[in-house]
Protein backbone atom coordinates (compact mmCIF):
# COMPACT_ATOMS: atom_id res chain seq x y z
CA UNK A 1 0.00 0.00 0.00
CA UNK A 2 1.43 3.66 -0.69
CA UNK A 3 2.82 5.10 2.13
CA UNK A 4 1.23 8.76 3.31
CA UNK A 5 3.57 11.62 2.87
CA UNK A 6 3.63 11.62 6.41
CA UNK A 7 5.19 7.72 6.88
CA UNK A 8 7.60 8.21 3.61
CA UNK A 9 8.64 12.11 3.00
CA UNK A 10 11.61 11.22 1.24
CA UNK A 11 11.97 8.03 -1.81
CA UNK A 12 15.78 7.64 -2.27
CA UNK A 13 15.64 6.55 -5.77
CA UNK A 14 19.14 5.98 -6.67
CA UNK A 15 19.92 9.25 -8.04
CA UNK A 16 17.79 12.02 -6.94
CA UNK A 17 15.74 12.17 -3.97
CA UNK A 18 12.43 13.13 -4.98
CA UNK A 19 9.30 14.00 -2.42
CA UNK A 20 6.35 12.14 -3.25
CA UNK A 21 2.95 12.73 -2.43
CA UNK A 22 -0.84 12.38 -3.59
CA UNK A 23 -1.75 14.83 -5.97
CA UNK A 24 -3.43 17.73 -4.60
CA UNK A 25 -5.92 19.91 -6.45
CA UNK A 26 -3.08 23.14 -5.97
CA UNK A 27 -0.78 20.84 -8.05
CA UNK A 28 -3.07 20.69 -11.43
CA UNK A 29 -1.37 23.52 -13.05
CA UNK A 30 2.17 22.53 -13.12
CA UNK A 31 0.79 19.04 -13.56
CA UNK A 32 -0.99 19.77 -17.28
CA UNK A 33 2.49 22.05 -17.93
CA UNK A 34 4.89 19.24 -17.76
CA UNK A 35 2.41 17.08 -18.90
CA UNK A 36 2.49 19.37 -22.34
CA UNK A 37 6.25 20.10 -22.37
CA UNK A 38 6.74 16.44 -22.41
CA UNK A 39 5.18 15.09 -24.68
CA UNK A 40 6.18 17.14 -27.51
CA UNK A 41 9.71 16.90 -26.24
CA UNK A 42 10.51 13.32 -25.02
CA UNK A 43 8.24 11.69 -27.16
CA UNK A 44 8.90 13.53 -30.38
CA UNK A 45 11.55 11.14 -31.27
CA UNK A 46 8.69 8.43 -31.82
CA UNK A 47 5.35 10.48 -32.77
CA UNK A 48 5.28 13.20 -35.44
CA UNK A 49 4.06 16.85 -35.07
CA UNK A 50 0.40 16.01 -35.82
CA UNK A 51 0.76 13.48 -32.88
CA UNK A 52 1.93 15.19 -30.47
CA UNK A 53 -0.21 17.93 -30.95
CA UNK A 54 -3.59 15.64 -30.78
CA UNK A 55 -1.57 13.72 -27.50
CA UNK A 56 -1.30 17.01 -26.05
CA UNK A 57 -2.88 19.94 -27.66
CA UNK A 58 -1.99 23.47 -26.37
CA UNK A 59 -5.55 23.97 -24.43
CA UNK A 60 -3.89 20.78 -22.22
CA UNK A 61 -2.50 24.15 -20.25
CA UNK A 62 -5.72 24.95 -19.17
CA UNK A 63 -7.69 22.02 -18.28
CA UNK A 64 -8.43 21.26 -14.99
CA UNK A 65 -6.52 18.26 -14.37
CA UNK A 66 -7.84 17.72 -11.15
CA UNK A 67 -10.85 15.88 -13.22
CA UNK A 68 -8.58 14.03 -14.80
CA UNK A 69 -7.72 11.54 -11.73
CA UNK A 70 -11.24 11.08 -9.84
CA UNK A 71 -11.35 7.62 -8.21
CA UNK A 72 -6.99 7.24 -9.22
CA UNK A 73 -4.43 7.36 -6.79
CA UNK A 74 -2.47 9.95 -8.16
CA UNK A 75 1.24 11.20 -7.12
CA UNK A 76 3.49 13.42 -7.79
CA UNK A 77 7.23 14.14 -7.52
CA UNK A 78 8.97 17.17 -6.12
CA UNK A 79 12.98 17.57 -6.36
CA UNK A 80 14.08 20.98 -5.23
CA UNK A 81 10.72 22.49 -4.72
CA UNK A 82 9.86 21.30 -8.57
CA UNK A 83 7.29 19.10 -9.90
CA UNK A 84 9.37 16.24 -12.02
CA UNK A 85 6.81 13.88 -12.73
CA UNK A 86 3.59 12.80 -12.01
CA UNK A 87 1.76 9.30 -12.51
CA UNK A 88 -1.74 7.71 -11.41
CA UNK A 89 -3.22 4.06 -11.47
CA UNK A 90 -6.74 3.06 -11.20
CA UNK A 91 -6.10 1.15 -8.14
CA UNK A 92 -9.14 -1.20 -8.13
CA UNK A 93 -8.69 -2.36 -11.72
CA UNK A 94 -4.56 -1.89 -11.47
CA UNK A 95 -4.52 0.57 -14.28
CA UNK A 96 -1.58 2.47 -14.87
CA UNK A 97 -2.89 5.55 -16.49
CA UNK A 98 -0.27 7.72 -16.83
CA UNK A 99 3.33 8.09 -15.83
CA UNK A 100 5.34 11.33 -17.07
CA UNK A 101 8.86 12.57 -16.00
CA UNK A 102 9.98 16.41 -17.01
CA UNK A 103 12.37 16.16 -19.83
CA UNK A 104 15.13 17.25 -17.82
CA UNK A 105 14.99 14.78 -14.90
CA UNK A 106 14.83 11.31 -17.56
CA UNK A 107 16.92 8.87 -16.66
CA UNK A 108 17.35 10.37 -12.76
CA UNK A 109 15.36 7.21 -11.03
CA UNK A 110 11.75 9.81 -10.80
CA UNK A 111 10.02 7.40 -12.85
CA UNK A 112 10.89 4.68 -11.28
CA UNK A 113 10.34 5.99 -7.79
CA UNK A 114 6.99 6.98 -9.19
CA UNK A 115 5.82 3.22 -10.37
CA UNK A 116 7.42 1.50 -7.58
CA UNK A 117 4.55 3.26 -5.38
CA UNK A 118 1.57 2.85 -7.37
CA UNK A 119 2.64 -1.37 -7.63
CA UNK A 120 2.97 -1.38 -4.39
CA UNK A 121 -0.61 0.12 -3.84
CA UNK A 122 -1.90 -3.32 -5.72
CA UNK A 123 -2.45 -6.69 -4.60
CA UNK A 124 -0.07 -8.93 -4.63
CA UNK A 125 -0.89 -12.07 -7.58
CA UNK A 126 -2.66 -9.57 -9.94
CA UNK A 127 -1.53 -7.85 -12.83
CA UNK A 128 -0.95 -4.37 -13.64
CA UNK A 129 -1.91 -3.03 -17.14
CA UNK A 130 -0.42 -0.28 -19.04
CA UNK A 131 -0.91 1.37 -22.17
CA UNK A 132 2.34 2.08 -23.16
CA UNK A 133 3.69 4.71 -25.87
CA UNK A 134 6.60 3.95 -28.03
CA UNK A 135 8.84 6.13 -25.72
CA UNK A 136 7.95 4.30 -22.59
CA UNK A 137 8.38 0.47 -23.89
CA UNK A 138 11.89 -0.04 -23.14
CA UNK A 139 11.06 1.92 -19.31
CA UNK A 140 8.18 -0.91 -18.61
CA UNK A 141 10.07 -3.65 -20.20
CA UNK A 142 13.17 -3.31 -18.10
CA UNK A 143 10.56 -3.15 -14.99
CA UNK A 144 9.03 -6.75 -16.12
CA UNK A 145 5.89 -5.45 -18.08
CA UNK A 146 5.60 -7.58 -21.49
CA UNK A 147 3.75 -6.70 -24.45
CA UNK A 148 0.74 -8.35 -25.03
CA UNK A 149 -0.42 -6.47 -27.82
CA UNK A 150 0.31 -3.96 -30.07
CA UNK A 151 -2.06 -1.23 -31.49
CA UNK A 152 -3.06 1.32 -33.25
CA UNK A 153 -5.32 3.81 -31.47
CA UNK A 154 -7.02 7.09 -32.43
CA UNK A 155 -6.41 10.64 -30.14
CA UNK A 156 -8.10 13.56 -31.77
CA UNK A 157 -8.74 11.24 -34.95
CA UNK A 158 -5.19 11.19 -34.82
CA UNK A 159 -3.70 7.77 -35.14
CA UNK A 160 -0.80 6.28 -32.99
CA UNK A 161 1.04 2.90 -32.32
CA UNK A 162 1.25 2.22 -28.29
CA UNK A 163 1.21 -1.24 -26.63
CA UNK A 164 -0.79 -2.95 -23.84
CA UNK A 165 1.85 -4.15 -21.37
CA UNK A 166 1.08 -5.78 -18.13
CA UNK A 167 3.14 -7.53 -15.38
CA UNK A 168 2.54 -9.83 -13.22
CA UNK A 169 2.94 -8.93 -9.29
CA UNK A 170 4.44 -11.70 -7.34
Amino acid sequence: MYQSPEQSKITQNGRLAVTIREFEAADATAVADLFYHTVHSVNAADYNEEQLNAWAPAEVLSEDWSSRFNGHLALVAFYNGELVGFADMDVPHAYLDRLYVHRDYQRCGIGTALCDALESACPAGGEIHVHASLTAEPFFFARGYRIQEKQTVQCRGVSMRNSLMIKNLA
